[in-house]
């Protein structure tokens, strides 16, 4: 596990090692172990590892056998035995026992196809003297990252993260304003956009290849879920126990001490349970919660260790603990709002202390129909059918008459939340539900100066591309596809990897290997489905390991309770960020509209949770990344 950085200059001019070297110091914290380089001619290539498997002789860079390629690579390629015994007899000689040294003999058999036989995460960069040819690559769903910065004069800059991309001189930092329009609307900037004009994210599942100062990028992977198995509801549960198994024990391979988050929730705890199983020893458990009961799941996370015989950590977060924020900005280098990476953030750090590597639950939700959204899709299509006047008599008026509470979150108000988008077209239903500000609130909310700059820009051209292309699959299939290519990479792989490495810790996500993710795509969507009960399939599986407590409970999340500290201790920070004469001039947001939320959620008039910290987080990474350079101080 590392970060990688780099650059390659299109005109043959000397590459500058001392750039190099500023590129890579800014991501100390993703290798604290040690650094490596590759300079030659227009080359630079640095890496920082966080050493986990070949403890001895894995340092990077590492080379082919004639020393015409060279790899920088981040991440853990968990089938790295079985390819490199079979590349062992197709004559290749190997000098160490790593990952990495896999990766490069296989792009030297097969080129870009090479790719078809990595099981894991990872984000890597080969120089090819021979060919004078840089490829970069990305794993399938997205787990490590690589940033890029494709210059006019054919330069390509590229490192794990934006602190690195931003040191190179070249590398300016113009505002794209579309991407944060965007990011209002996702809480998060979408790929291949961030929001800076001069970098792009390479998406999951890509190459890029850079040639003479030009770039090509290709897609290698994504599921399909068009092809469906013939396949009982039994075999079904053993077959995803199997894969999910086979992928967990791959995940536990560490020459370093290894543990798991358990957040109490169906995905973590059967990764606990599977880890138990196939562990000698107690497994490590670390878990999160809040002194607001109605955000922590800590008794159901305590449960599970107990009935698996595991070691148990708790730790709390409490509002004090914001004082982590500009430590967020720093890290995600772009507008992120995700609230849970406050959590995840802190649990990272608590359970670095006992351990390198922590396994999660991440990616069931994803695949296995987990998220009360599929419920809803699914209920909304079954709506439509209902005649127009018999909705609006009989539903939609008795509904909108209940009294609710702006306040507090309760059935009602998710019904009314529900009808308000049932009537649209299935990707607008979806933004809709997901965007923190629709089209109506932007409109309220943007300086026509700023409205002006968007060129008629619409978040719904995102997720049209993924609707479209799953015509003629389910609704829930179509919606798990979205979140897939979309959500999962965008925010909660960005989440988990940022707050992770920020503090040298290697997090694995059984559920995102690409196995089982192709296999949960051919099911039939009424196995992952069944009527309007989510995550039917693996609460099946999850209920064979673990207490039935803890499966069959309404799912909360990864929930923070922000809200509460706007109102308490955070209100004042919050007043002096958003209310200030910086953010006044800072002519994206009208300051009466900014100025009414604080007032009304200070007060207790209105819940503007989301949008108060979706604008405080925008503004804190001006102050940051764009004021701050502009003044010299970065």
């Amino acid at each position: 596990m590392c970060g990688i950085v780099g650059f390659v200059y299109a005109n043959d001019r000397a590459a500058d090692r001392s750039i190099v070297e500023s590129m890579n110091r800014a991501i100390a914290h993703r290798g604290p172990d040690e650094d490596g380089f590759y300079v030659e001619k227009n080359v630079a290539l640095g890496m920082r590892r966080l050493s986990i498997i070949d403890l001895a002789s894995g340092q990077q860079p590492i080379y082919n056998e004639d020393r015409t390629k060279v790899i920088v690579f981040n991440g853990e390629i968990y089938n790295y035995q079985e390819v490199r015994e079979s590349l062992i007899k197709l004559g290749h000689k190997f000098y160490t026992r790593s990952d990495t040294e896999v990766v490069i003999h296989l792009y030297q058999e097969y080129g870009p196809e090479g790719l078809q036989y990595l099981r894991g995460m990872y984000a890597f960069a080969i120089w090819d003297e021979a060919e004078r040819l840089l490829f970069l690559a990305r794993d399938r769903v997205g787990k490590k990252p690589i940033l890029y910065s494709h210059q006019p004069n054919g330069d390509l800059i590229f490192g794990s993260e934006f602190q690195a991309v931003l040191k190179h001189p070249a590398v300016a930092r113009e505002v794209d304003n579309e991407a944060i329009d965007h990011y209002l609307s996702f809480l998060c900037v979408p790929a291949p956009m961030t929001a800076f004009r001069s970098i792009r994210k390479l998406e999951p599942g890509h190459w890029l290849k850079w040639k003479d100062g030009k770039i090509e990028t290709r897609r290698y992977w994504q599921p399909d879920f068009s092809k469906k198995i013939t396949i009982s509801e039994e075999e079904a549960i053993e077959e995803t126990t199997r894969i999910l198994r086979e992928s967990t024990r791959l995940r536990m391979i560490s020459e370093v001490p290894l543990g798991a988050f358990l957040s109490g929730g169906v995905d973590s705890s059967t990764i606990v349970a599977l880890m138990a199983q196939e562990s000698s020893q107690p497994v490590k458990t670390f878990s999160i919660g809040f002194e607001e009961q109605d955000f922590s799941e800590l008794k159901y996370a305590k449960r599970v260790a107990e009935h698996v015989g595991a070691e148990y950590h708790e730790f709390i977060v409490r509002p004090n603990a914001l004082e982590i924020i500009p430590t967020l900005v720093d890290h995600y280098g772009e507008p992120y709002a995700d609230s849970s990476a406050i959590p995840t953030y802190y649990v990272s750090k608590e359970t670095r202390k006992h351990v390198t590597v922590a396994l999660n639950g991440d990616g069931g939700d994803e695949s296995f129909a987990g998220y009360e959204r599929y419920a809803a899709m699914r209920i909304a299509e079954k709506y439509a059918r209902v005649p127009s006047p018999l909705r609006k008599a009989f539903i939609e008026a008795p509904i909108g008459v209940l009294p609710t509470s702006e306040l507090r979150r309760s059935r009602i108000r998710d019904a009314k939340r529900f009808l308000k988008a049932a009537n649209l077209p299935r990707n607008e239903r979806y933004l809709r539900w997901m965007s923190t500000f629709n089209r109506d609130a932007k409109n309220e909310l943007y300086t026509n100066d700023f409205r002006g700059s968007l060129d008629a820009v619409d978040p719904i051209g995102i997720l049209d591309h993924w609707f479209t292309r799953a015509d003629g699959i389910g609704t829930v299939d179509s919606t798990m596809l979205t979140d897939q290519m979309t959500y999962l990479p965008n925010d909660l792989l960005v989440k988990v990897d940022i707050a992770s490495m920020a503090n040298s810790l290697e997090a694995r996500s059984p559920f995102l290997d690409h196995k089982l993710i192709e296999f949960a795509a051919s099911l039939p969507e009424k196995l992952k489905m069944r009527g309007f009960e989510t995550k039917s399939l693996l609460k099946k599986v999850a209920a064979r390991l673990v207490p039935r407590e803890v499966v069959y409970r309404r799912k909360m999340g990864f929930g923070v309770p922000v809200g509460k500290w706007f109102r308490g201790e955070m209100k004042d920070f919050v007043k002096d960020i958003l209310l200030s004469e910086t953010s006044r001039r800072r002519g994206i947001v009208r300051p009466e509209i900014l100025e009414r939320y604080v007032v009304e959620h200070t007060t207790g008039l209105r819940d503007h949770s989301f949008q108060i910290w979706t604008l405080l987080m925008l503004e804190l990474w001006f102050q940051r990344f764009i004021d701050a350079a502009a003044g010299g101080s970065d």
